[in-house]
């Protein structure tokens, strides 16, 4: 729609007011997600500035607008400039924030053998992909895997007092397993000790400016997921299950654990979910189906996708080349990437409900 008459700012952002966020059920201009509005002429141009560069909407919100904003009268041409600043999570009571790391986010599961490090590193690197700055912290003092499941050989340095994190994929990742001399070496520690390299993890580890640290935390409801959850600002916790109910018996105390120490849900992903045949694309559900968005659905948090059994996935894992980087054009990557884009969207959704939308 055209006029002679130049548009005028209010009209503009009238408009935009029609524009909602369907996660955070607001309109862009109230959440002040309209930047640097310039009319010249018919011609307006704006920056909508997002709070997570793995937005799942992203393009439908930038077409929501652009219609928006050509249906006022005197405007010819739109020109949108998408951007994002992550929003950060609460320190919380008695908890001290991590330098440089807005959120960080537990990856946990009652049980071994689900899975967990290898969602982690794949939700990390679908993470970076987007644009995000992503560390993982790999808890699992006793099962370190995260180095060999991201390619990551070497030791790292100090420089001062600081612990530099090494990296690939562009993920910055610290973990017990580059401080081992050996990949068969076992770590014989109780309680206290492991609380204290959990501590220095956290504290003293140079981490930089990170948008989300993901913390691929051991099995079960023990001493590490206690140390974190009491001393580290924890905005969220992603839950992962297999779909058979040992599994899922498991993952329920996870849940009701991290619920105890007033950690966000931000959801539950089924691994392991089905195995699709190659050759003709049939499903077979190995390990039962269905169980994880039931137990979702059970406590009211997001279920966040289901995660296929796939060679393409063990492959990398033990090549050290994730799939989401290794075969991008995959369907695990795909599930991963939204996955990913769930994540996010809980991690903003969560920082809105808490302290409201604070971006830095």
């Amino acid at each position: 729609m055209s006029s002679d008459a130049a548009p005028r700012e209010q009209d503009i952002l009238d408009a935009l007011k029609k524009v909602e966020d369907p996660d955070l059920h607001k309109d862009i201009v109230s959440l002040n997600f309209v930047k640097d509005l310039k009319i010249d002429g018919g011609v307006v141009s704006f920056t909508i500035e997002l709070t997570t560069p793995a937005c799942p909407v992203k393009k439908e919100m930038e077409q929501w607008a652009r219609e928006a904003v050509l249906a006022v009268p005197g405007v010819r041409d739109v020109r949108i400039t998408m951007s994002a600043a992550v929003t950060r999570g609460a320190a919380g009571e008695g908890k001290q924030s991590v330098p440089g790391v807005k959120n960080l986010v537990a990856v946990g599961s009652g049980k071994g053998g689900v899975g967990k490090s290898t969602v982690t590193v794949n939700l990390a690197v679908a993470l970076a992909q987007t644009g995000a700055a992503v560390g993982v912290l790999d808890a699992d003092i006793y099962g370190p895997n995260v180095p060999l499941m991201m390619g990551i050989e070497g030791r790292p340095r100090a420089i001062g007092d600081r612990i530099q994190t090494l990296s690939n994929y562009g993920v910055r990742v610290m973990s017990m397993g580059f401080l081992t001399d050996r990949d068969d070496q076992p770590l014989i520690w109780r309680g206290p000790m492991l609380h204290s390299v959990i501590q220095q993890f956290i504290r003293q580890v140079d981490w930089g400016e990170l948008d989300y640290l993901l913390v691929d935390l051991p099995p079960g409801t023990g001493d590490v997921q206690l140390s974190l959850t009491q001393t580290v600002p924890l905005m969220g916790a992603v839950i992962v299950s297999t779909p058979q109910d040992v599994a899922l018996q498991d993952a329920r105390k996870a849940i009701s654990m991290f619920r105890q120490v007033r950690v966000e849900i931000l959801g539950i992903v089924e691994n392991m979910s089905y195995f699709q045949c190659p050759k003709c694309g049939e499903r077979t559900h190995i390990f039962s189906h269905g169980g994880g968005a039931a137990t979702a659905s059970r406590y009211g948090v997001p279920f966040l996708g289901e995660v296929p059994l796939d060679v393409a996935l063990r492959e990398g894992g033990d090549a050290g080349k994730p799939v989401t980087a290794l075969a991008p054009d995959s369907t695990a990557a795909e599930v991963f990437r939204g996955i990913a884009r769930q994540v996010a969207a809980q991690v903003s959704i969560a920082n809105a409900h808490n302290v409201g939308v604070v971006i830095e």
